[in-house]
C-alpha cells in the first residue's frame, strides 16, 4: 500500500503536564518521531503542558512549529513566543478550523476537556466526509482505554457503525502510529453529507 505523505501534524494535547513522567516522555518521543520524518507541527500554540513540551521539542530539533490560539486563552496558556508561527484568532471555532486546514494528520497525546472535545470534532468531519485525513490517538499507558472502550460500547449499542471504528488509528508507540497514519484508508463507503460550500 502506497504511504501518504503528511507534511504536517495537528497535536491535540493538554495544557497540563498529568500526573506521570511518561505523558511529557511521549510528547518528546512524537515531536522526535514526526521531526526524524521530517514534519512540521500544528498546535494550539501553549507553552505550557504537554503543548509546550512538543513544542519545545519541535523547536529544538529545528522544525517548523504553528501555534493556533484564541485571543483570550493567550495569557492563559501563555502562547509560546519562539514558533515558525503563531497565529492568533477570536474564537475557539477559529482556531480548530484553522489548525484543520493546516494539517494533513492529527494525533490526541493525553489531555483533557478541550483535547477529547477537538478529538471528537475531527473524527466527526471526518465521518461526514469534511476531510479524509488520518486520526491518531498516543495511547500512552493507556490512558485511551477508556475512551476506546467507550467507542467500542456505542458500536456495540449501534449508534456507532462498526466501519467508521477504523476512523480513529490507536498505537501505544510513536513509530507504530505514525506507520499507520502514513498507511491509512478512509473506511469504504463514507460519502460527504455537508457540502461547505453551500453551509
Amino acid at each position: 500500500m502506497r504511504e501518504k505523505r503528511i507534511e504536517r501534524i495537528c497535536v491535540f494535547c493538554g495544557s497540563g503536564s498529568g500526573r506521570r513522567e511518561s505523558y511529557a516522555e511521549s510528547a518528546r518521543a512524537l515531536a522526535r518521531g514526526m521531526a526524524a520524518r521530517g514534519m512540521g507541527l500544528v498546535y494550539g500554540g501553549g507553552s505550557v503542558g504537554l503543548m509546550g513540551v512538543v513544542a519545545d521539542t519541535m523547536i529544538g530539533l529545528g522544525r517548523e512549529v504553528v501555534g493556533v490560539i484564541p485571543r483570550g486563552l493567550a495569557a492563559r496558556e501563555v502562547a509560546h513566543r519562539d514558533l515558525t508561527r503563531l497565529q492568533v484568532v477570536e474564537t475557539m471555532h477559529e482556531r480548530k478550523a484553522i489548525m484543520a486546514e493546516l494539517a494533513d494528520a492529527f494525533i490526541a497525546l493525553p489531555g483533557g476537556f478541550g483535547t477529547f472535545e477537538e478529538l471528537f470534532e475531527v473524527i466527526t468531519w471526518s465521518q461526514l466526509g469534511i476531510h479524509r485525513k488520518p486520526i491518531g490517538l498516543l495511547n500512552v499507558d493507556g490512558y485511551y482505554d477508556a475512551l476506546v472502550g467507550l467507542v467500542d460500547h456505542a458500536i456495540a449499542e449501534e449508534f456507532i457503525h462498526p466501519r467508521l471504528r477504523q476512523l480513529i488509528v490507536v498505537a501505544p508507540q510513536v513509530e507504530t502510529l505514525l506507520d499507520r497514519l502514513a498507511r491509512y484508508q478512509p473506511p469504504e463507503g463514507l460519502r460527504q453529507w455537508i457540502d461547505l460550500e453551500e453551509s
